[in-house]
C-alpha cells in the first residue's frame, strides 16, 4: 500500500507550461509523489527533463513508449492517481476530453481516471477562452464531475489584457491540497472560524491593535475545508491569503466581528474563535488628527464586548465551542479558568514566552484543555496543530 498520495500533472502544449514546474516543486516538497504527463505539443515550451529532474520519474509523452515500468502505462497511472490536474489545459485537450477523444497518453490517462478527482486549469487567450464552443467544452467537463479552475485575469503572453492567464502555482497547489490532502470526515459540518487582529481607531489615523498575525485562525480554515467542511472565516485585518475554500467577511473592529459572529454562529455546528479580539477600545474617536503637544496624553478605555461569552451563553445543544488562549504565565490553570466561566467545550492554550509558540511564526506549541483532561501537543507547524485540534474536536462531538 503506498504511503504519498499521488498527483498526476498533465501538461499541454501552452506558454503558461513553465509555471507547472514550480507547481511540481512544491509538489514534491510536500510529500506527494507526482507523475507528469506531456503533450507533444508540451515539449515545445519546456523540455520534459525538468519534470524529470523535479519529480525522479520519467515524464510520459509517447502512448507507445516501450521504456516504461507498466504494461499498459495509462491505465497503470489511472489506478494510482489520487488526483489529475491538467494545468495549463488548452482549447484543444479540453474539447478532446469533453467529447471522449482519447488520441494520446494524456487523454487515455484522463479517460482511464474513472473515479479519481480531475481538475482543468483553463489558459489561453482570452478571445479563445471566452468563444462559446470552449465554454460549453468546459460545462460538459463540469458536468462529467471535473472541477474547472476559473482563469486569472491580466496581461497574456499574446499581448492581450483579459481572462486566461493560468493562475500561479501556489494557488494550483491549494486546488490539489483541498482535493486529497485529508479525508472528508467533516462533511456535513458548518464551521465558523474567526482569525486576526482587531483595530480599535483612536483618530482617522492611529489605532489600537495587537500583534496576531492570523495565521492559526487561516490554518483551522483550511484544514476545516480540506476535511469536507462548510466554513465561514471571519477575519480581521491581515496580510494573508484569504482561503480559496472558505466564505470571507473581513472585518476590522470588536464590535464589528462582534456583530457578524452572533449571525454567523446562529448555524454553526463547531465554532473555533482563534481571533485575538481586543478587550479594550477608546471610549471617544476623535475626528481629527490627535496633535502632537508638549504633555502626556490620557486615553480613556471602555470594554468592547465579550465574543466568547456571548457564544457560552447562547450555545446551542450540540455546538461545540472552542476557545484559544495566549497567555504568558499560569497558563493552564487561566485557561481552565476561561473555559468554565465562558460555557467553552475546549481551549486550545499557548504560551507567548514558549520558543516557537505564539503570533506570527509558522509553528505553534498548544494544551488542549478540555472538562476532563490536557493534552500537550509537540511543536508543530501551525497546519498540523490545526488538524490535530479538529481531531480532539471530532472526537468530542463523538462522544
Amino acid at each position: 500500500m503506498k504511503d504519498a498520495k499521488t498527483v498526476v500533472l498533465g501538461v499541454t502544449g501552452g506558454i503558461a507550461a513553465y509555471k507547472t514546474a514550480s507547481l511540481a516543486s512544491m509538489l514534491v516538497k510536500n510529500g506527494y509523489d507526482v507523475q507528469v504527463i506531456m503533450t507533444q505539443n508540451a515539449t515545445n515550451f519546456i523540455n520534459p527533463i525538468v519534470f524529470e529532474t523535479l519529480t525522479g520519474h520519467k515524464c510520459l509523452i509517447d502512448t507507445f513508449d516501450r521504456n516504461f515500468e507498466f504494461s499498459v502505462e495509462h491505465v497503470a497511472l489511472a489506478k494510482l492517481a489520487d488526483v489529475v490536474m491538467i494545468a495549463p489545459a488548452t482549447a484543444n485537450v479540453i474539447g478532446k476530453l469533453a467529447h471522449g477523444i482519447a488520441d494520446d497518453m494524456l487523454t487515455t490517462t484522463v479517460m482511464a481516471c474513472r473515479e479519481t478527482k480531475k481538475i482543468i486549469a483553463p489558459a489561453m487567450n482570452t478571445e479563445m477562452y471566452l468563444n462559446p464552443v470552449v465554454q460549453d467544452n468546459l460545462r460538459i467537463l463540469e458536468g462529467y464531475g471535473y472541477q474547472i479552475i476559473k482563469p486569472a485575469e491580466g496581461y497574456l503572453a499574446c499581448g492581450d489584457t483579459g481572462a486566461g492567464k493560468m493562475p500561479e502555482p501556489d494557488v494550483l497547489f491549494e486546488y490539489i491540497y483541498h482535493a486529497i490532502a485529508f479525508e472528508k470526515d467533516m462533511a456535513g459540518k458548518k464551521v465558523l472560524v474567526t482569525a486576526g487582529p482587531t483595530r480599535e481607531s483612536i483618530d482617522p489615523v492611529r489605532f489600537i491593535s495587537n500583534h496576531s498575525s492570523g495565521k492559526m485562525g487561516y490554518a483551522i480554515a483550511k484544514v476545516c475545508a480540506a476535511r469536507g467542511a462548510e466554513v465561514t472565516l471571519v477575519t480581521g485585518p491581515t496580510e494573508i491569503a484569504k482561503p480559496l475554500f472558505a466564505k470571507v467577511i473581513p472585518v476590522t473592529t470588536a464590535k464589528e466581528m462582534f456583530d457578524v459572529v452572533k449571525e454567523e454562529a446562529v448555524q454553526a455546528d463547531i465554532v473555533c474563535k482563534a481571533a485575538a479580539v481586543a478587550d479594550y477600545r477608546p471610549a471617544h474617536v476623535a475626528e481629527e488628527k490627535v496633535k502632537k503637544s508638549g504633555e502626556e496624553m490620557t486615553l480613556q478605555m471602555e470594554k468592547t464586548d465579550d465574543i466568547l461569552k456571548y457564544l457560552g451563553e447562547h450555545k446551542r445543544p450540540g455546538q461545540f465551542l472552542c476557545g484559544f488562549s495566549m497567555e504568558t504565565e499560569n497558563m493552564v490553570s487561566n485557561s481552565r479558568k476561561k473555559l468554565e466561566k465562558k460555557n467553552l467545550d475546549m481551549v486550545a492554550a499557548n504560551n507567548l514566552k514558549d520558543a516557537g509558540a505564539g503570533f506570527k511564526g509558522d509553528t505553534n506549541l498548544v494544551t488542549l484543555i478540555t472538562r476532563d483532561e490536557e493534552i500537550q501537543l509537540p511543536l508543530l507547524s501551525k497546519e498540523e496543530t490545526a488538524n490535530r485540534i479538529l481531531d480532539k474536536v471530532l472526537q468530542q462531538l463523538n462522544k
